[in-house]
């Protein structure tokens, strides 16, 4: 154990803890929202086009995190416009993007006189050997998504999950279309050294399918998924960092395992809530034209009167004597 602890006071495990935080926060920020959109693999496309910004900084002399970080940027803005305006659907156009960023990558590490090996450090993360700029670069990225992700989050919800009310709403579908796609081409960038380009969606989109779960709400979820992400990040770090003194585990995958037997521990959860919640409401809820009205009752309702309450389009239902009634104007209706 001392061993541990003296390890994990090292220079290069304390670099390593603040990116696996501040990836754990940023990843399945923007992930909340490609689930909610149904894009979910979008987060693997991006990472392939990366490669292919990798390989350019590795040929040109300049920083790869850079490149990759312009090059993704392109590449999903042009996964939106292709989305949007062309005649090719969005699986198509991942496709197309998969295969030809991850092979132009290739062929621009091996132009570049590096070899495969190296770049297995992108592909499938090294957080260990991140240097000093690059962990600045990281933080400051991170918590450019976090804050857009999070003080944006009722514009790119409702984008995300109705766009036509948003556009009745006023919103700009096109410029938060947009911004989804830069937050998640940064998040890849960000997520490279940590679980690798080819492992990066799972940190973006597993947290989240984790935390739907046991949520109901938008906001929750977010939230959780962000937690979920960084307790995942860092646990597996440190788990990659103790079996290390046994044999040679990478954090990359040990991060991605993790969340996912977080994954599985919450199913039978969310199994058992979603089956409780159906319980609560033993009539399912219709659209009645007419209803029944008393102009008395024997009891009042509220927060604390002890009876099932359940919400039915703009007004709540209590559940009482086999029956649903509510309160309308001076009488009740009678469900």
């Amino acid at each position: 154990m001392k061993e541990y602890l003296d390890l994990l006071g090292l220079p290069f495990m304390q670099k390593a803890i603040i990116a696996a935080v501040f990836t754990g926060l940023a990843a399945p920020a923007v992930g909340t929202y490609l689930v909610q959109r149904r894009q979910a693999l979008m987060g693997d496309g991006i990472g392939h086009v990366a490669v292919t910004g990798v390989a350019l900084g590795l040929l040109t002399g300049t920083s790869p995190t850079w490149t990759a970080v312009i090059v993704a940027v392109l590449g999903a803005i042009v996964i939106e416009v292709i989305r949007e305006r062309g005649h090719t659907n969005g699986d198509v156009a991942l496709a197309l993007l998969f295969y030809g960023g991850l092979a132009g990558g290739v062929l621009l590490t091996g132009l570049a006189g590096q070899s495969g090996a190296y770049l297995q450090r992108y592909l499938f993360g090294s957080i260990t050997t991140l240097s000093v700029t690059d962990l600045w670069a990281t933080m400051v990225l991170a918590a450019v998504v976090v804050l857009v992700c999070v003080g944006l989050s009722p514009q790119l919800f409702a984008v995300a999950q109705d766009q036509e009310f948003a556009r009745v709403a006023g919103l700009n579908i096109r410029y938060y279309n947009l911004m989804v796609a830069v937050l998640a081409a940064l998040s890849v960038t960000i997520a490279m050294r940590t679980v690798g380009l080819l492992l990066v969606s799972a940190l973006m989109v597993v947290p989240v399918a984790t935390s739907q779960q046991v949520t109901r709400s938008f906001r929750t979820t977010l939230g959780a998924a962000m937690v979920l992400g960084t307790f995942a990040s860092v646990g597996g770090l440190l788990l990659s960092a103790y079996a290390s003194f046994h044999a040679r585990v990478a954090p990359g995958p040990t991060i991605v395992l993790l969340a996912l037997a977080g994954f599985v521990a919450a199913w039978p959860v969310g199994l058992w809530l979603r089956s409780r919640r159906r319980l609560r409401q033993p009539f399912p809820v219709v659209e009645a034209a007419v209803h029944d009205t008393i102009e008395e009752h024997p009891h009042e309702h509220g927060d604390d009167c002890g009876h099932v309450a359940v919400p039915h389009g703009d007004h709540v239902d209590y559940v009482h004597g086999g029956h649903r009634h509510a309160v309308h104007g001076q009488h009740y209706d009678e469900h």
